[in-house]
């Protein structure tokens, strides 16, 4: 019997969505999913969290919040565990902020799941110390992410990347006639 590496995934949801529709590309999360924990490569999933910005609760956001609460239910639906973190309004904007609860999660959740490998699903340079840390404890760290928008700082912290083009080239295109919805300053597609 093959001993399989157990595998954490850890996305920035924001982050991939902003990265899919730079491909014009909407995002599937079970493509993401089975390509980073595919058990022919000898992975096991033991968990995948997406963490997603929510808009605040106020009126000139209530499409956009419904288009994110729809996605969210989806995805828990589908079995991912998803976080989500309430927006705060600026200006005709929000700005949310999940990188501290991602990067506090992916520690915690490390120590008491004991992964062999954590992915992490973003190219957010802010979370080079996080694969610093979690190489420390003697975790494989890979950064799964597509060039444009993988940070340097990420990069190099980390074991490998895995270079999200190939999966994003087997996702569906945008519907470039829908409206779509704002995250903070980027468009985001519908599930």
């Amino acid at each position: 019997m093959v001993n399989l590496h157990r595998v954490m995934v850890i996305a920035d949801g924001d982050n991939a969505f902003m990265a899919a529709q730079n491909f014009n590309r909407k995002i599937n999360w079970h493509k993401v999913r089975d390509y980073l924990a595919d058990p022919k490569e000898g992975r096991e999933l033991i968990e995948m969290v997406i963490y997603l910005g929510l808009p605040p609760a106020r009126e000139r956001f209530e499409e956009q919040r419904k288009s994110k609460e729809k996605f969210i239910y989806w995805a828990r639906s589908n079995g991912f565990l998803v976080v989500a973190k309430e927006g705060k309004a600026k200006g005709d904007d929000y700005e949310n902020n999940v990188d501290v609860v991602m990067a506090i999660d992916a520690m915690e959740l490390s120590l008491e799941l004991k992964p062999d490998i954590v992915v992490l699903v973003t190219g957010d340079s802010d979370f080079a110390y996080l694969a610093e840390k979690l190489r420390r404890r003697g975790i494989r760290v890979e950064v799964a992410s597509v060039e444009q928008s993988l940070g340097s700082d990420l990069k190099n912290s980390a074991n490998s990347v895995v270079d999200l083009t190939e999966v994003f080239d087997k996702f569906d295109q945008h519907d470039t006639s829908q409206n779509y919805h704002r995250i903070g300053s980027s468009n985001v597609f519908d599930i």
